[in-house]
């Protein structure tokens, strides 16, 4: 077969770098990865324990739980070893596999997003109906629709990839990612289905922030008539409004500097750049839903209490 790839080792040379400060940073990356599977973890099994939290809400809280979980370790484990090796190499299937979870994270998480922003459509702006929508049924096709969409999408992606010739083996990234693998393609190679699945998926993800942009403006009309709808509005929406506003900003800046980044910047600040989606979002998720919405907060205090006596 003439268009497969002959590269099967890939370079990360983002750890150029951090030769000088290995030792502290594998030390500060492991706590911080530990934080996020106990904040993460902890809010998974407070919904799963809890019958009271057993409603569509706080299903879907989980699963955007869940999510975090699984994007990051596709990435921290694969890290915390590199920063303790002196090759920072990854094999052609694990850059495709890491490259699959990457992307899949990132998608569901918006897909997530997109289905919380319909429960709270119909919470506030359908209450009556509510119940006859978000069925037992409806919820597990939602729950469905945000993981299976992503993970289709990017296997087929992924196959796309994998049937491009490579003339380079060097990512100068920490990770992998399809697009910059894409890149690495011989100058032969036929990328022309790549771009077109490329700009489907943009087109499918931005339809999603759209969608969650027509659920709001609904949502805030029905609010400013009604002070309860108001107060459910600022107890329910405001965790979900902070959450979409923290992962927007983290992805377009990557997608951004990805596409049109320049490569003059310090390595640390474009390593910054490049995982700040496994960085910021995957801890302030948990902190503000769990303080924020009553019955998980009161949950951990009922905890937190029981522990001290």
């Amino acid at each position: 077969m003439e268009n497969v790839s002959v590269v099967r080792i890939f370079i990360l040379s983002g750890f150029n770098n951090t030769t000088n400060y290995r030792v502290p940073l594998f030390t500060f990356t492991l706590l911080y990865y530990c934080v996020i599977l106990f904040f993460n973890i902890a809010l998974i099994m407070i919904i799963i324990l809890n019958e009271n939290l057993h409603e569509p809400m706080y299903i879907f809280l989980c699963s955007f739980c869940m999510n975090s979980v699984y994007g990051t370790t596709g990435f921290y484990p694969k890290f915390l070893l590199d920063l303790l090796s002196s090759s920072h190499e990854i094999s052609y299937e694990g850059c495709l596999l890491q490259a699959f979870v990457m992307y899949s994270f990132a998608c569901c998480d918006l897909s997530i997003l997109a289905v919380m922003a319909y429960d709270r459509y119909l919470a506030i702006c359908r209450p009556l109906h509510y119940h006859s929508y978000m069925s037992k049924r409806r919820l597990s096709q939602l729950v469905c629709f945000s993981w299976l969409t992503p993970f289709c999408i990017f296997s087929v992606n992924v196959v796309l990839t994998s049937r491009l010739k490579l003339c380079g083996a060097n990512i100068h990234r920490l990770l992998c990612v399809n697009w910059i693998i894409v890149k690495l393609a011989c100058p032969e190679a036929d990328t022309f289905l790549n771009n077109i699945f490329a700009y489907f998926t943009i087109f499918l993800y931005v339809s999603h922030g759209f969608f969650i942009i027509w659920t709001y403006m609904h949502l805030v009309i029905t609010s400013v008539k009604s002070k309860d709808d108001r107060a459910k509005f600022m107890q329910t929406c405001v965790p979900h409004l902070v959450s979409l506003t923290t992962f927007v900003v983290t992805i377009v800046f990557d997608l951004m500097y990805m596409r049109f980044g320049s490569t003059d910047l310090p390595q640390s600040l474009q390593n910054f750049i490049a995982i700040e989606f496994l960085l910021i979002p995957p801890v302030m998720n948990p902190l503000i839903y769990g303080f924020k919405l009553t019955k998980i907060r009161n949950r951990i205090l009922a905890l937190v209490l029981i522990e001290r006596k």
